[in-house]
């Protein structure tokens, strides 16, 4: 009886993520602590066999079947960016089931396994960053994914702005670690760029960081899909930071020419023409960042290319469908441009143009306006 007890155990600790999980540390992720439910993201329902197990007695669908990139458990995954709503929506599934679903998950205990399962996907690494001399401002490009990683893009971005940095004299560091949200780090750098970043990747005290950082006078950069995911976990970075949520965008088709208009009274308008045509993957948001102050540089005529998302639903914003805007959070300033998806777009000259003015104005010290 003992021989076969102690071989039990040893083929338990056998298991893939087992031993990782007991030596991994508990990290102060978000959520690390919450009780399952229908508001969780659907990676952590997938972590769990009996969460799993719920889904799937409650709807009818197994949650852990379909694409790997949708249903993975390792970062990155689409899971990451979805709810169990979002996902049955997806999956054609029963959406009145949800309150029942809601029920079973909340008797599930959350236990010490859990917590270290769910902020495997986060990191406390504090990287060795060596900037280049020169006076140029300080920057540092930021592209930890833990949602959709659209790989061509963000490469393309990263060349572009490396690109950009020799010719400008910037200097920047690149890293892809979250421990790098430290006072400290932080404190080398004028601006940070979140390089088409989605999926929560920050911890509590990372995130307070990044907070703290803006408040006293950093910078902020972000490109397309640093607020193109349909779920977030950390509402201050939709609603405060970026100042907009993401609506969709087209599917038929996904990619299509539009009239980009530039609002000349803005104040990084000088070197952009008052209009110009180009082809990429057009956002829409939930609600105008101008009802948060945000100051929009770069608008979108709708009468220039079809709006309808991936079930047909409607992702008209009107006559004003800002495109990229500037805001002031505290001391510091922030700057988004939905422009972003197609590799070219890193390419196209007046893009470029954005990218370089906008970064070196999120660098500059002194009051924001």
């Amino acid at each position: 009886m003992l021989r076969s007890f102690v071989l039990a155990a040893a083929a338990v600790l056998a298991l893939p993520g087992v031993a990782q999980a007991k030596a991994a540390p508990l990290l102060d992720c978000p959520l690390r602590d919450a009780p399952y439910s229908i508001n969780s993201p659907l990676v952590d329902l997938l972590l769990n066999p009996a969460a799993r197990q719920a889904v799937q007695d409650v709807t009818g669908k197994d949650p852990s079947q379909g694409p790997p990139e949708f249903v993975g458990t390792k970062a990155p995954t689409f899971a990451s960016i979805l709810t169990i709503k979002e996902a049955l929506g997806i999956a054609g599934g029963d959406l009145s089931a949800l309150p029942a679903l809601d029920a079973r998950l909340r008797a599930i205990p959350v236990t010490r396994a859990d917590k270290i399962a769910r902020c495997q996907r986060y990191d406390n690494v504090v990287p060795k960053l060596a900037l280049p001399g020169g006076k140029g401002p300080r920057l540092l490009l930021f592209d930890k994914i833990n949602g959709f990683r659209d790989i061509p893009s963000v490469n393309a971005a990263r060349d572009a702005l490396t690109a950009m940095a020799r010719r400008k004299g910037w200097r920047m560091a690149v890293t892809d670690k979250g421990g790098a949200f430290n006072p400290k780090t932080l404190a080398q750098f004028d601006a940070v760029i979140w390089n088409n970043i989605s999926g929560d990747v920050l911890t509590l005290s990372q995130r307070k960081a990044l907070q703290d950082y803006l408040q006293r006078g950093g910078g902020f950069v972000a490109m397309h899909g640093s607020a193109g995911d349909p779920v977030y976990f950390w509402d201050w970075y939709p609603d405060q930071l970026i100042g907009a949520r993401f609506a969709g965008h087209p599917m038929n088709p996904q990619f299509q020419e539009a009239r980009v208009v530039v609002n000349k009274d803005h104040p990084l308008a000088a070197h952009l023409p008052a209009e110009w045509r180009m082809t990429d993957e057009w956002y829409s948001f939930k609600t105008n960042p101008r009802a948060v102050g945000a100051n929009v540089l770069l608008t979108l005529d709708e009468s220039t290319y079809t709006r309808q998302g991936r079930f047909g639903e409607p992702l008209d914003m009107g006559a004003d469908h800002p495109l990229a805007w500037t805001r002031c959070i505290g001391a510091g300033r922030m700057f988004y441009s939905a422009i972003g998806h197609l590799p070219a777009t890193y390419s196209q000259p007046q893009a470029v143009t954005v990218l370089e003015d906008t970064v070196a104005w999120a660098a500059r010290k002194g009051k924001c306006g």
